[in-house]
């Protein structure tokens, strides 16, 4: 019980750790975006849309790497669960992943993970955008395939984020 217990706080971690990488990927990008502007009469062309593509990839990244922190998480729990529940032991302690008051709470607080990335993926998208339109309106026009990627591929993460709340563990009899 112990180890999996330990388990599923390091998965925790990293899921947390998640958001701070996706961060440090997000600014890595737009610093390189701002480094590469066009000096005077921006006549040089410069491919800041191949850079550009850099955030869906991030986003996309960070919602497969949620979705597998949750699945491992609700593995964990599912276990943890049973060892609980030997010798009916969940009817007389207090059971954690058994009970579930507990794990509802529990998801209802852990939602606040799935909100601050959707915020954090929907905010990157829109500097992104927003730097691509203000530094390189040459290359950024409203046909631009890029900027349909940036916007189509933001949304779809932000949507991807708020769904994983579907994986989240529930006792069993509880779906």
């Amino acid at each position: 019980y112990i180890a999996a217990a330990n388990e599923l706080n390091v998965r925790i971690s990293l899921r947390q750790q998640l958001l701070a990488l996706y961060t440090t990927l997000v600014l890595g990008l737009l610093a390189a975006l701002v480094a590469l502007r066009p000096e005077g009469n921006g006549s040089a062309r410069v491919p800041v849309e191949w850079l550009a593509l850099g955030f869906p990839v991030a986003s996309l990244c960070l919602v497969l790497l949620n979705y597998k922190t949750e699945r491992a998480l609700t593995h964990l729990r599912r276990f943890l669960a049973q060892l609980e529940q030997i010798d009916n032991a969940h009817q007389q302690l207090p059971s954690y992943n058994s009970d579930p008051a507990w794990a509802a709470d529990t998801n209802r607080t852990r939602r606040l993970h799935d909100f601050s990335a959707a915020l954090l993926v929907a905010a990157a998208h829109a500097v992104g955008l927003g730097a691509l339109w203000r530094i390189y309106p040459g290359h950024a026009g409203m046909d631009a395939p890029v900027l349909w990627v940036i916007g189509l591929s933001g949304v779809a993460a932000v949507a991807g984020l708020l769904w994983l709340a579907r994986w989240s563990y529930r006792p069993a009899g509880t779906r």
